[in-house]
């Protein structure tokens, strides 16, 4: 067994005593009192920019196993990298969170969730560790280690501070006092005893057990710039006293997986349970093949360009758990559950290839899930996106409410024949923009037969019925020996500029008298 450092020494090259011993955080952070079977999870992201897709399909995933096994489901900032940190970032995460119907509970017990508040509890597990000889501080500087790596890769070893090439994790305690009297600081590294040529074996939930090599790096656990932890070690820690189960993150992350699996045995902990998932593909426009969703390619990558386009939050989260458990369409489709919180998730079903993120197929989702909103909540979402999000035009659209609510409510009236037209609120006010006199624009290429509208409008009355309404359509073809047909396109086109509108009828009523007579006398 290594010998470890000495309280006074751990003291001075930490900066100050540990202010836990680990007796006093197993209390402070006691297990969980939930049902068996539950899970707690956490979507734990760092605040350097965007909310990726990606990330918000993890956290769903998160989500969606803690609330249906009556678990927990926390949020938690991993805000040690403050070279990389944006400002307002997580001001995004938690607004991206609320819009898309994301509720975590954070239970201040096992707070705080921003793990640069969490200095005192990663330096006493490293105090742990010194004093066991698991870690050593280490002084060498980045020019240090950039001429050690140079010398990996002249000699054709692996890059990285390892075995012979880690030099300071075997000094001395006279030689550790010596470089803290200069004022050096040191980071707080692992003492591997990890063999590359040894198998690791960790289990995944839903890839089973993976062979890996041992890791032999003497990888950094505090950093001596700030004295926070790397993310390795600030996921060890908190994954563990703050109880979790089961930890979702993406399949990039494997790699590492060996890694945290022997530094939770190297703790004496039980290590959660692992599910690595799938990347969010998408098929690229140039060469037609499969590729991981980019940021810096894909405008969808961000979840603001779902919020800002309108795009509905619900369906955007139905095609996404739908990748993630692919009967929850069906059973929707039959009838068995209304939405994803009442479709079982199960755990060992998520898929491991990669999953293909497709618009066209994300507007049927945002189609069928608009078609069952009642006119008043369709009306709501609408004007809450436009008010927020909208241009002045848009804003301008949903400030009759009760225009609005007419224009949306045509062909929403018979559940069997519900119009499908409608994908984003951007594009659902964009759809019925001529309904506006501001944003009508008429047709200038329609060749107008000027005598059906002359006829039509000299017997209009916007009081009649529907059948009267088109009795007087019917009477006009056969007086001028044209289709009934003939005659309701051309009210058509004058009304709204376009070939294709909803029905004819109700867009004439919704207009009202004075609009209806003001645009046909504009055609003639």
């Amino acid at each position: 067994m290594r010998k470890g450092l000495a309280p006074e020494l751990i003291a001075r090259v930490l900066g100050a005593a540990p202010k836990y011993t680990m007796d006093d955080l197993e209390e402070k952070f006691p297990p969980r009192n939930l049902p068996d079977g539950a899970f707690v999870t956490r979507f734990a992201p760092s605040p350097t920019g965007m909310m990726h897709l990606g990330g918000l399909y993890g956290a769903l995933i998160d989500c969606k196993l803690a609330t249906q096994s009556g678990g927990v489901f926390m949020l938690r900032i991993e805000d040690t990298d403050t070279k990389r940190e944006v400002a307002d970032a997580v001001q995004i995460i938690n607004q991206s969170m609320e819009k898309f119907g994301l509720k975590y509970t954070n239970d201040p017990q096992y707070g705080p969730y921003e793990q640069s508040a969490r200095k005192d509890i990663f330096h006493s597990v490293a105090a742990d560790l010194l004093a066991r000889g698991l870690a050593y501080p280490c002084f060498m500087t980045a020019d240090d280690m950039e001429k050690i790596r140079e010398s990996q890769r002249l000699a054709g070893y692996p890059t990285g501070i390892y075995g012979e090439f880690a030099r300071d994790r075997d000094l001395s305690d006279d030689e550790i006092a010596a470089h803290l009297n200069a004022g050096d600081k040191p980071t707080i590294r692992l003492y591997s005893l990890g063999n590359p040529e040894n198998k690791i074996y960790c289990k995944d939930v839903v890839r089973g057990s993976i062979a890996f090599p041992e890791n032999n790096e003497d990888i950094v656990l505090i950093k001596s710039n700030d004295g926070l932890p790397t993310y390795h070690f600030a996921h060890l820690v908190d994954d563990h006293f703050m109880r979790t189960t089961h930890v979702v993150r993406g399949e990039e992350w494997l790699p590492s997986f060996p890694l945290h699996v022997a530094l939770f045995r190297m703790m004496g902990w039980a290590s959660p349970l692992y599910i690595h998932t799938s990347t969010i593909d998408k098929i690229d426009d140039e060469t037609g093949k499969q590729r991981k969703l980019s940021k810096r390619k894909d405008p969808e990558a961000n979840v603001q360009f779902f919020l800002i386009d309108g795009w509905p939050t619900d369906a955007v989260m139905e095609y996404l758990f739908n990748i993630a458990a692919s009967g929850y369409e069906e059973a929707k489709s039959k009838g068995v559950v209304k939405s994803i919180w009442d479709y079982e998730m199960r755990a060992k079903k998520i898929p491991m290839s990669g999953a293909l993120f497709d618009m066209k197929k994300l507007e049927w989702w945002a189609k069928e899930f608009i078609a069952t909103l009642p006119v008043p909540e369709l009306v709501a979402r609408v004007t809450q996106w436009a008010n927020e999000y909208g241009t002045d035009t848009e804003k301008m659209q949903v400030a009759d409410r009760d225009y609005l609510t007419a224009v949306l409510g045509i062909e929403r009236d018979n559940p069997r024949r519900i119009r499908k037209d409608f994908i984003t609120w951007r594009q659902t006010l964009g759809t019925v923009a001529f309904f506006w006199d501001a944003l009508y624009t008429p047709n200038t290429e329609f060749d107008f037969n000027r005598d059906a509208l002359r006829e039509f409008l000299a017997t209009y009355d916007a009081n009649d019925d529907k059948d009267t309404w088109w009795n007087k359509i019917v009477a006009v073809a056969e007086k001028l020996g044209i289709k009934n047909g003939d005659v309701a396109m051309n009210l058509r086109v004058a009304l709204s500029g376009r070939a294709f509108t909803p029905d004819l009828y109700s867009m004439m009523t919704v207009m009202g008298d004075a609009r209806v007579k003001q645009r046909i006398e504009h055609a003639l």
